[in-house]
């Protein structure tokens, strides 16, 4: 049986360690990139922070479109369909594309608007920064989008060692353009934005190059990118829409609650953002398990064979528990000496960062995996309806209705966030295990 298997555990391993270095570069780079813009000014630092929060959720629609088309291309390979994955790949391609160019249309036309939309009214010169970056960074959006499809081409194959070498070289070339244009030609934050779309414009031609050649399992090809396939779009939109709005609206929750935070002044809205970064690295295996997941799943499901989904699922929730439970225990361990890193912190701000990044580590260690990766084995099996209801649904009732009681109400401020994120938790696991369990998601699938 064990000749039998899809993914032995050296090709699992070698899925699994890039899609780890790729999400902890990408972390590591976003904290260089906060240093380098604190050198601007505070008004360079408030207005590129709150544009990456609208980044953040564009960016999130063109990773659920990724997802979705990864799904497909996945169980296409696993059912031995080579010509309808790389037919899948082109369609993922193209509307990538669409929807990179959508995106920025709308944040050039409407910048101003959206800033005044999200965040009311703000000091003159954030808004001059805020603007300058956000339609700038816009100019990277299709770039983005196509590096996602490309990098979730090679997913689906078991292949993440492609996406995370293209990963390197778009950070490296985003970093020292950050230094170079910061430090040396004094761009501003015009020297924050420039590099990334340079960077992001590099990976995207590097990556569908490399997933052109013809000599790979999957690969893309001219007809699949010339022709309009409806079926084909619908099969990935089916995946993608309701990861988008899942994800769209925890991003969008996610504003609601940091605005709840700043009520209560800098020392909880500091400590709240330093606890976020600590807390990011934390989850750095989680988020790697929940990409692998999709590729091993969606393999196995389209392979028709639902006792290697069972075994895939319990194995990758294992391998989770054991890795995240080692990396938050190291982060609890060298708690104080990782938040001294930021020296310019008072007392307060540190003693509160202490005990948020501490709830959330125990607890992470015990439910991040159920409430985050799990999931995503539900998408791979086309359980997506239900995955985005529970989501949307817990999100709602604890993360903002529950916050604003415990936050606002209560009086508990960032702590009360935080202790609703722990019940958001408990809600999705309470949901997603029973789930898995009843096998209820083995009627979602239909072979292509």
């Amino acid at each position: 049986m064990t000749e039998q298997r899809l993914f032995s555990n050296d090709k699992l391993i070698r899925l699994i360690l890039p899609l780890v270095i790729e999400q902890g570069l990408t972390i590591l780079v976003g904290m260089c990139d906060g240093i380098m813009v604190s050198s601007v000014g505070e008004a360079a630092i408030s207005g590129v922070s709150l544009v990456d929060m609208i980044n953040a959720v564009v960016l999130t629609l063109f990773a659920a479109l990724s997802t979705g088309g990864a799904v497909v291309t996945s169980q296409f390979l696993g059912a031995r369909q080579p010509e309808k994955a790389r037919r899948s790949a082109g369609q993922l391609v193209l509307m990538s594309l669409g929807l990179g160019v959508a995106a920025m249309v709308l944040c050039l036309v409407f910048s101003r608007g959206l800033l005044r939309l999200f965040f009311g009214s703000i000091a003159p010169e954030v808004m001059t920064a805020g603007l300058l970056y956000l339609r700038l960074t816009a100019l990277s959006f299709p770039f983005i989008a196509l590096y996602n499809a490309g990098a979730a081409i090679f997913r689906s194959t078991g292949n993440s060692k492609v996406s995370m070498k293209v990963s390197v070289l778009m950070n490296i070339i985003n970093v020292a353009g950050n230094a170079l244009c910061i430090f040396v030609l004094k761009m501003g934050v015009a020297g924050v934005a420039v590099p990334t779309v340079v960077s992001r414009a590099v990976a995207a031609v590097v990556i569908l190059a490399l997933a052109a050649n013809p000599r790979q399992e999957l690969f893309l090809e001219r007809k699949s990118l010339a022709q309009i396939d409806r079926p084909m779009m619908g099969s990935i939109l089916h995946i993608g829409i309701p990861s988008a709005c899942e994800n769209s609206f925890f991003q969008f929750g996610r504003l609601i609650v940091v605005s709840m935070i700043a009520l209560f002044g800098t020392v909880q809205t500091s400590a709240n953002a330093v606890a976020n970064t600590l807390d990011s690295v934390g989850i750095i295996i989680g988020q790697a398990m929940g990409l692998a997941m999709v590729t091993v799943v969606g393999q196995s499901v389209g392979a028709g064979d639902q006792k290697q989904v069972r075994f895939y699922v319990k194995k990758l929730m294992l391998w989770t528990y054991l890795l995240m439970g080692v990396s938050n225990l190291a982060i609890i361990l060298f708690l104080n000496p990782l938040i001294g890193l930021y020296r310019s912190l008072s007392p307060e701000t540190v003693a509160l960062a202490r005990d948020l990044v501490l709830l959330h580590s125990v607890f992470a260690i015990a439910m991040w995996p159920a409430s985050f990766v799990l999931p995503n084995a539900l998408r791979a099996a086309n359980d997506v309806q239900f995955t985005m209801w529970v989501g949307v649904g817990s999100m709602i009732l604890f993360r903002i209705v529950g916050s604003w009681v415990l936050c606002v109400q209560l009086g508990w401020g960032a702590m009360g966030v935080w202790i609703a994120m722990i019940l958001d938790w408990v809600c999705r696991i309470s949901f997603y295990v029973p789930r898995m369990l009843s096998g209820k998601w083995k009627t979602k699938y239909r072979p292509g």
